[in-house]
């Protein structure tokens, strides 16, 4: 079955930076975008980035242009989410998720999901 695995939450420091994964398996993803959703405490589960397996191009929320990038490892079957300069209220549980629809930043159109992974930024 399909599984997406994410690892390398924690706690930082604002200002410090972060790599999460995201190993997936269990099909081919070659017509799918990954995207990374996170949702804080009492909140709703918002769009971080999106990026598709074929092409690479990427999409990304206004609240985290020009400090996290996405990327993706074909051969590992992997995405990655480098942040930088995090903040306090980047503090959310990250989910890695797969969508083959073209709306990528639309959490309901995503077909599969990970377990989540914590990131708590300290201030």
């Amino acid at each position: 079955q399909v599984q997406l695995v994410e690892s390398g939450g924690g706690l930082v420091q604002a200002g410090g930076s972060l790599r999460l994964s995201c190993a997936a398996s269990g099909r081919t993803f070659s017509g799918y975008a990954m995207g990374w959703f996170r949702q804080a405490p009492g909140k709703e589960r918002e769009f971080v980035a999106a990026i598709r397996w074929s092409g690479g191009s990427t999409a990304y929320a206004d609240s985290v242009k020009g400090r996290f990038t996405i990327s993706r490892d074909n051969a590992k079957n992997t995405v990655y989410l480098q942040m930088n300069s995090l903040k306090p209220e980047d503090t959310a549980v990250y989910y890695c998720a797969a969508t083959n629809r073209p709306v990528v930043i639309i959490s309901g159109n995503y077909n599969y999901w990970g377990q989540g992974t914590q990131v708590t930024v300290s201030s």
